[in-house]
Parts: C-alpha cells; sequence; structure tokens
C-alpha cells in the first residue's frame, strides 16, 4: 500500500495570507502618509534656514557689492540679490517651491545688511499643512535661527 502525500497551500491558507496582507498594508498607508507630511514640512523648514544663511553669508562677504535677501511668496522659497525682492537682479535668483499641501505664515522677506550681515526684520515664520503639522523659524536681531 502506498499512501501518495498532497503537497501545497488550501485555498484558505492563501485567503488568511492575502487578508493578514490586505490589513497590514491597510494600517500601514496612514502611517506612511503621517510620516511624508511630517518629512516635507521639515524639508521646507530646512530650506528656508539654508536660504537664510546663505543670503546672510553672501551679504557679509558682500558678494556683487550688494545687500542679499530671502522672500517667501506663492508656496515658493527665493534667494534674492538687491535691497528688496520688488528691485532685485533677477539673474542671481535661486527658487524653491513647498509641497503643494503646505502654507506658510509670518515673515514674508528677510534682507541681509552688507559686511555685517545682520537682517533688516526679525521674527518668526511657520510652516504648516492642513492636517495640522507645523514648524516654525525665529530669526533674531543678531541672525540666529532657531527652528
Amino acid at each position: 500500500m502506498s499512501k501518495t502525500k498532497n503537497t501545497g497551500f488550501t485555498l484558505i491558507e492563501i485567503m488568511l495570507s492575502v487578508a493578514t496582507i490586505a490589513a497590514l498594508t491597510g494600517m500601514s498607508v496612514p502611517v506612511y502618509q503621517n510620516f511624508q507630511v511630517r518629512n516635507d514640512v521639515h524639508i521646507a523648514t530646512d530650506v528656508i534656514a539654508q536660504s537664510l544663511r546663505r543670503a546672510q553669508v553672501l551679504s557679509q562677504s558682500m558678494e556683487g557689492d550688494s545687500q542679499w535677501g530671502v522672500t517667501i511668496v506663492n508656496g515658493s522659497i527665493t534667494l534674492f540679490k538687491g535691497t528688496s525682492f520688488v528691485s532685485r537682479d533677477t539673474d542671481f535668483d535661486e527658487s524653491f517651491e513647498f509641497a503643494s499641501s503646505m502654507a506658510h505664515s509670518g515673515l514674508q522677506e528677510v534682507i541681509f545688511s552688507k559686511m555685517e550681515g545682520l537682517p533688516l526684520s526679525q521674527g518668526s515664520m511657520t510652516v504648516s499643512t492642513n492636517t495640522g503639522v507645523t514648524r516654525t523659524l525665529s530669526i533674531n536681531s543678531k541672525g540666529i535661527l532657531e527652528y
């Protein structure tokens, strides 16, 4: 008498495996989305800080014998050469875009003095999303950034 042994998976085992994978995927999607939103806010804040630092250094070194500044308008961060965004030299603009889900409030424009590199305006900027994730960056009269 020979016994034949069937190998393989039953339909119920396959269905349980698929259901388990679907449940794990369903639970991980909101976590991933939250991570992505927080990451976008941190990246935007870091780009603002780096642009402010770069404008300060360029002003201190009197690059192009001019003041340098940063403006944030319509979801775009622009590093510019000049005494204001309106009267800037557009050949030197460096622009970066926010993620479309973010909003900015607070200071719109910061310009640094030649040689000293001191900001002509002080205050804070807040980057936020519609899901309530926010991050605030402050610049004081000495040009020190805190975020």
